[in-house]
């Protein structure tokens, strides 16, 4: 069989002889920052989003009967797979003393802050890869194991997290024999003003942190802004502290796409995009940058939602096999699971990975939860196929819309089909790009974070307007062009007003949502409509203060008396406007 029209682009890609008709013909497409997620479409749909293919029948004719030479049956042979390797217990001579290397330590830590021990110890070989570290941490009748990782220059060092004041123990096992058998203690105190621990799932839709303080995201997009040098990570710093935003969606990896074509000023393994990679010694510079950058997001309350990997791609960092895949994750994980502002996600866009199948994820997710003592958050984020979050170890949905138009709007049927949170980390984003999914109005992205909101969920902003240096929030970050942050931050202060756990949907009438408490409060959204009047029909026995809510303009208007079972309200006959109804506290039910 030859390939045709019908192929899909990613097939084609597969077989090196088709690959070289498709770099010959396709120019504009292959190594664009759009290929990636073409490699779903078939060729006639890919060659119709050519100008140059549509206006010259006879080169779309050429291309076809090019490929049509190339047997789909004869593709190359996969590349043989990496062997799995055991440190060695030898790694050391029996004359090197067991419990040599000289640790360092502080001798008090602080509840929910990254407590370090630091090893100095042997450097030969390859200890990345020929050394195997960890160490039990013990309070009372817990016992905790955070994995060690190697840091360069002969420090290795395991990172963890006190979660109780007190007296904490702990005792090393490594193959390397100077590394091995290192004990000591330390003591815990109280957190920090301000510190309520890691990020939980509380019940069974929402968030709360580890000391039951209520945990409301309210999240935007930077994909790469920790790889585009100082002076504009800064600026993203500046921004998202005068911001609304206490959680932010970011690659480890750098990202290769639309209005990010440079170059980032580190790598995350030894060698160069000339020369290849070496995925058995990652560059401990790269992630000692990344690791400052969490901390710094931590310092601001912001939760670092860490994308481990992802498709857009041009070094190699998505397909570097399962062995390498397993080892890169072992090695971020130990370092950065002791950080108390951490989520994972284990990819963004899954299912554009080719390289990656169902098995790998489950893989990963194991790996992330075994160097993980702390349990932090983990989800997996789609494109086009949604993942199955019903899964155990899938904390919480993580979604991108399906639909162009219709993304919020499904918060309530999500939470039911997966009972989980949904964060609707991807509904589109505000700006003006010439992408369906980058071009919506502030309106229209401050009226989805209110769909998602009063339906139970957690809706995520993000901005994609053009620039002249092409640094867009979404990828690089640096400053804030939008409307909608200053209107989201409005809807940040409505729902830190929520009673209980947060909102959930409520029975309501065909046409309009209602969210909150049930008795207790009541959070009515119109979005594009714009009635006059409303009619609520509540169960008598409660009365109610109401309020309209200009969700555009950011006001809260109350309004008098007070209200009792089937009543109707005045409204101002304009679109994005909300009802609260509070419950007395003398009158209100549970």
């Amino acid at each position: 069989m030859s390939y045709g029209p019908s192929s899909l682009l990613g097939d084609v890609l597969r077989n090196k002889r088709a690959e070289a008709v498709v770099r010959k013909h396709l120019t504009g497409i292959v190594n664009a920052p759009l290929e990636i997620q073409l490699r779903y479409a078939p060729l006639e749909q890919v060659t119709g989003f050519l100008e140059t293919m549509r206006a010259d029948p006879a080169a779309r004719a050429a291309f076809y009967a090019e490929l049509a030479t190339v047997d789909e049956t004869a593709a190359e042979p996969p590349r043989p797979a990496e062997a799995r390797t055991t440190p060695s217990p030898d790694y050391e001579p029996t004359d090197v003393p067991v419990g040599g290397a000289r640790p360092v330590h502080p001798p008090t830590a602080i509840r929910w802050s990254t407590f370090e021990l630091e090893l100095h110890g042997p450097a030969h070989g390859n200890p990345f890869t020929d050394v195997a570290l960890r160490a039990e941490f013990r309070h009372g009748d817990r016992t905790l194991t955070a994995q060690g990782f190697y840091d360069g220059d002969g420090v290795h060092r395991i990172r963890f997290l006190p979660d109780e004041e007190g007296t904490w123990s702990f005792r090393t096992t490594s193959n390397a024999r100077s590394l091995d058998a290192v004990a000591g203690d330390f003591t815990c105190g109280p957190p920090a003003p301000g510190d309520h621990g890691p990020v939980r799932v509380h019940g069974t839709y929402h968030f709360r942190h580890a000391d039951g303080t209520r945990h409301l995201p309210v999240g935007t997009t930077a994909y790469a802004w920790t790889h585009q040098g100082e002076e504009l990570e800064e600026r993203t710093l500046r921004t998202l502290a005068a911001g609304p935003f206490n959680k932010v969606r970011m690659c480890v990896f750098p990202k290769a796409y639309l209005f990010n074509a440079d170059e980032p000023p580190l790598y995350p393994f030894a060698g160069s995009p000339q020369e290849g990679w070496d995925f058995r010694r990652p560059v401990p510079a790269y992630f000692r940058h990344l690791e400052r950058r969490i901390a710094q997001l931590g310092a601001l309350g912001v939760e670092a939602d860490l994308i481990l990997f992802h498709p857009y791609d041009r070094w190699g960092f998505s397909d570097m096999g399962p062995v390498a895949d397993e080892r890169y994750l072992r090695y971020v994980v130990s370092r950065l699971a002791a950080y108390p502002n951490v989520w994972w996600s284990l990819a963004n866009e899954y299912d554009l990975m080719w390289a990656k199948d169902t098995d790998h994820w489950h893989r990963s997710a194991a790996t992330v939860k075994e160097c993980d003592p702390h349990g932090h958050l983990l989800g997996v984020h789609n494109c086009q196929e949604f993942w199955d979050n019903s899964i155990d170890w899938v904390t919480h949905s993580s979604v991108q819309r399906v639909d162009v138009y219709r993304t919020a709007e499904n918060t309530d049927a999500w939470r039911t089909r997966w009972g989980k949170p949904v964060v609707v980390d991807e509904c589109g984003y505000e700006g003006d790009i010439d992408q369906g999914w980058g071009n919506l109005t502030p309106q229209e992205m401050v009226r989805r974070c209110w769909e998602g909101a009063v339906r139970g969920g957690y809706v995520a902003h993000g901005e994609t307007y053009l620039a002249d240096d092409d640094v867009l929030w979404w990828s690089k970050g640096g400053e804030l062009k939008g409307e909608s942050p200053a209107r989201i931050a409005f809807l940040r202060d409505i729902l830190e007003e929520t009673p209980g756990d947060g909102i959930d949907p409520l029975p309501s009438d065909w046409d309009v949502p209602v969210g909150g408490v049930e008795g207790r409060y009541y959070l009515t959204y119109f979005g594009f409509m714009q009635p006059r009047r409303r009619t609520f029909a509540l169960a008598p026995g409660v009365r109610y203060e109401a309020e309209v809510i200009d969700t555009w303009n950011m006001t809260v208007t109350p309004l008098p008396g007070t209200y009792e079972g089937v009543f109707t309200l005045p409204l101002p006959a304009r679109p994005y406007i909300a009802v609260r109804l509070v419950a007395r506290d003398s009158d209100s039910a549970g």
